[in-house]
């Protein structure tokens, strides 16, 4: 009698076989598609040309647009989804199978995090072409702004394999959410400024604030809330940007050891 063992090509890829199953599991759902791709892109690209028909293809209004484009994709593309689908992985018992098998738990976990990936990367684009395409200046720091959104999503995707450890099944992932993305939400530039002071001297060091503060320095090298200021150079950006890059890294540690601290791999553990 023989015990079958994993094909070699999983062996080698664990991680790319993995992404690939999740991959299918997240096409196959045309809701879920949908809602990933019109939703995020057809906001932003709303948000685009309402400000451009009042104030033209300017910098500061690309950068808005590519913040909601990427508040969106964060949190109901990156976040919400990959919660949703490790919580119910977890309810199946496929996360407690998949670690008797070839793949490391952090290929396990990082699996459900790809489809997200995919699709905001593809948004990104969609919007950037016809942004720039329509005449917007060109970025001051595109780099910042690819960085932004990576550790944006790298960040998202570690609090939603936090919070999935105080969330029971799919449908309380709809109140067990709330608190990540409420205080993702008071990280928007047009938040921040109409709070208060000292309130938006704490909204700064929000999770969603430093990718916001990165976008604007990429995109039309101010913050938010200094338009009227000359735009700072590529190099001035650079070190504007060491705050809200600061700001992230923390932020992902966090997540990181709350993580490791918190997961569960089975819902009797």
């Amino acid at each position: 009698m023989t015990t079958a063992t994993p094909a070699a090509g999983f062996r080698r890829r664990p991680l790319a076989s993995l992404g690939k199953a999740e991959y299918l599991q997240f096409r196959r759902n045309k809701t879920l598609v949908y809602t990933a791709t019109v939703f995020p892109v057809g906001i932003a690209l709303f948000v685009y040309f309402v400000g451009r028909s009042d104030a033209g293809s300017t910098p500061a209004i690309a950068a808005m647009t590519f913040e909601m484009l990427a508040v969106m994709a964060l949190l109901f593309v990156q976040y919400y989804s990959v919660l949703s689908m490790v919580t119910t992985r977890r309810g199946e018992g496929v996360l407690k199978r998949l670690r008797t098998g070839e793949a490391t738990d952090w290929q396990i976990q990082a699996a459900p995090t790809i489809p997200g990936v995919v699709v905001t990367f593809v948004c990104t684009a969609i919007v950037a072409a016809i942004v720039y395409g329509t005449g917007t200046p060109a970025p001051v720091n595109p780099v910042a702004m690819v960085l932004a959104l990576l550790g944006g999503i790298v960040l998202f995707s570690l609090l939603a394999l936090a919070t999935s450890a105080v969330t029971k099944n799919a449908e309380a992932a709809q109140v067990t959410s709330l608190p990540v993305m409420t205080l993702a939400m008071l990280g928007m530039a047009f938040v921040r400024d109409f709070l208060p002071d000292r309130l938006a001297t704490v909204a700064d060091w929000t999770p969603f604030a430093a990718v916001s503060d990165l976008i604007y320095l990429g995109a039309a090298g101010q913050y938010a809330g200094s338009v009227d200021d000359p735009a700072m150079s590529f190099a001035d950006t650079v070190t504007e940007s060491a705050r809200p890059f600061a700001t992230l890294a923390v932020w992902i540690v966090a997540a990181l050891v709350l993580t490791r601290r918190s997961f569960r791999w089975d819902d009797r553990g």
